[in-house]
């Protein structure tokens, strides 16, 4: 091992990872909580406009008002539609860790010739590969192209009536733009001012910057994952070293 804290084979250490982890960790809490000088100041207004310059927040958005005005035309429907926005802001939270956990952090498998790994996966490696990286950030819009109308498809086979189904995807394209939002302005410049947005950001860096195999919830802290056992105490986890390069060979 050379004095730098590399091997002969040019790859650092684990001990010198959970010391460089460690220490972008910090500088990254420091750097919300102001006691550092920021990289670059971003206002709230300047994160609005940089959010809609990528593709996923328009196509989300054309979807949804669509939605809006299908479901305005359909006139009025049922008490039992409440039922959609509500039931869905509520189990958020668990679709959110389960799409997180077991498809984004999706192990490449092989069976026989054929390769099993969804560009959503490769897509989410990249990402954690470089979490400043903006455009990583976002739902990619060839995923988008096909997964947003088969939600039309999904709501008119499954539920009962027109304006039903209407309700239904109004809440689903308003939760995908709600995340994709979150989840751009965590990765972002913009300093949080809410104690509420300071614990979400926290719960996502730990995510990036600390151990990738916690804190999978993005659009909140301390829900899903508490109820299923990934939201430790921070000082009681090491650093895993590959927190930046998710399913790397031997790990």
């Amino acid at each position: 091992m050379s004095t730098d804290g590399t091997e002969q084979t040019g790859r650092l250490d684990p001990e010198t990872v959970d010391a460089l982890a460690a220490e972008r960790l910090a500088a990254e809490e420091a750097r919300i909580t102001g006691q550092a000088r920021r990289r670059a100041g971003l206002s709230l207004r300047g994160a609005w406009r940089e959010f809609w310059r990528h593709p996923s927040p328009p196509m989300i958005a054309t979807f949804l008002v669509a939605s809006v005005v299908g479901r305005v035309l359909l006139g009025s429907g049922s008490w039992w539609e409440l039922a959609f926005p509500v039931g869905l802001v509520a189990a958020f939270p668990l679709i959110e860790w389960v799409v997180h956990v077991a498809i984004l952090h999706w192990r490449p498998r092989s069976l026989g010739p054929l390769r099993i790994d969804s560009l959503l996966a490769r897509e989410h490696r990249a990402h954690h590969a470089d979490p400043r990286l903006l455009p990583l950030v976002f739902i990619p819009w060839p995923v988008l192209v096909w997964l947003l109308p088969a939600y039309v498809v999904v709501a008119w086979l499954a539920v009962p009536t027109l304006a039903g189904a209407g309700t239904l995807l109004v809440s689903v394209y308003a939760l995908m733009l709600g995340y994709e939002w979150s989840h751009y302005l965590v990765h972002s410049d913009y300093r949080p001012r809410s104690r509420w947005y300071r614990a979400l950001w926290r719960n996502h860096r730990l995510h990036h910057y600390k151990n990738e195999n916690y804190w999978f919830t993005v659009t909140s802290a301390g829900t899903a994952d508490r109820l299923l056992g990934t939201y430790p105490d921070a000082s009681q986890v090491e650093t895993s070293p590959t927190v930046r390069s998710v399913h790397a060979a031997g790990h």
